[in-house]
């Protein structure tokens, strides 16, 4: 990285990083270093990965902020697992950092204990992680962008549906259904702008900017929610850096607000140029 930027002089880096050396983790740590030499890039500062990154601190500080999260415990690898008895079934398990649906599956919700114990064992297994067990909200999926470091702006609400759920089957974004193009035509996926009364709309983008601003986020960002029938609001994930190809829901979101692909990426690389480190900084 330091020869490149020896040898390129960039004005700014674009952020797409996903992982370094294969550890999610790690990708606030190559931010923190572009801040330390002064090199501005895209995307979300080290504070704000370092808080999203970890599902677990981050419905704490929801929570003490009195915004809807799902109830939940973290079970460490190599601890035995016992439920709290606030905590009550059906349950989703998934890593307490890992993203892009890494680990879930239909299987990922369970109903009692011996399954919980099975699935929390899966997860270590895999992800070499700790487990994250959340109440499982029935509801719709909805997708917030947000984009911005001080002044923000929130585009379309954005739905994730599936028209075609095998009987028996959850409505939950599971891995295969986030990667396999071919499942995705079989269940019938769909991702659509959410229909939404005018006053709910309104209430999920001004909480949206809230949960935003208390996890330290800038840049830009992809808030996943739970919509209960009794129009109840869920935070379920923060994701900053979300995908932003074209066709992709962030762009698409932001297309339905009128903002073309070439603007938005102007947008975000004009956020990179102007942000403040010290608005960041922990005092």
């Amino acid at each position: 990285m330091a020869k490149a930027r020896e040898e390129h002089k960039p004005q700014i880096a674009f952020n797409l990083l996903e992982d370094f050396e294969g550890r999610a983790l790690y990708d606030q740590h190559v931010v923190s270093y572009l801040e330390l030499i002064k090199q501005p890039y895209t995307g979300c500062n080290p504070r704000g990965l370092t808080i999203a990154h970890d599902k677990a601190l981050t419905k704490k500080i929801l929570s003490y902020h009195r915004i809807l999260v799902p109830g939940f415990a973290v079970f460490p690898i190599g601890q035995k697992v016992v439920r709290p008895r606030r905590l009550k079934f059906p349950l989703l398990v998934k890593s307490v950092v890992e993203e892009g649906s890494v680990g879930i599956s239909q299987a990922s919700v369970v109903a009692d204990d011996q399954k919980l114990a099975e699935r929390v064992e899966f997860i270590h297994r895999q992800t070499n992680s700790h487990a994250l067990a959340e109440q499982y909200i029935e509801g719709r999926e909805i997708y917030i962008g947000v984009i911005g470091n001080r002044k923000l702006q929130t585009y379309t609400p954005w739905e994730l549906m599936i028209t075609n759920l095998p009987e028996g089957a959850l409505n939950i974004a599971t891995g295969r259904l986030k990667w396999n193009t071919d499942y995705q035509k079989k269940v019938g996926l769909v991702t659509k702008p959410a229909d939404l009364p005018s006053e709910l709309q309104r209430s999920i983008l001004l909480l949206s900017k809230r949960i935003y601003r208390h996890l330290s986020l800038s840049g830009y960002a992809r808030l996943d929610y739970r919509l209960t029938s009794e129009g109840k609001c869920y935070l379920l994930e923060a994701n900053p850096n979300p995908q932003i190809a074209k066709d992709e829901d962030f762009a698409d979101s932001a297309a339905h607000c009128g903002i073309s692909y070439p603007q938005l990426l102007h947008k975000i690389v004009t956020l990179g140029l102007s942000y403040n480190t010290a608005e960041y900084v922990i005092i």
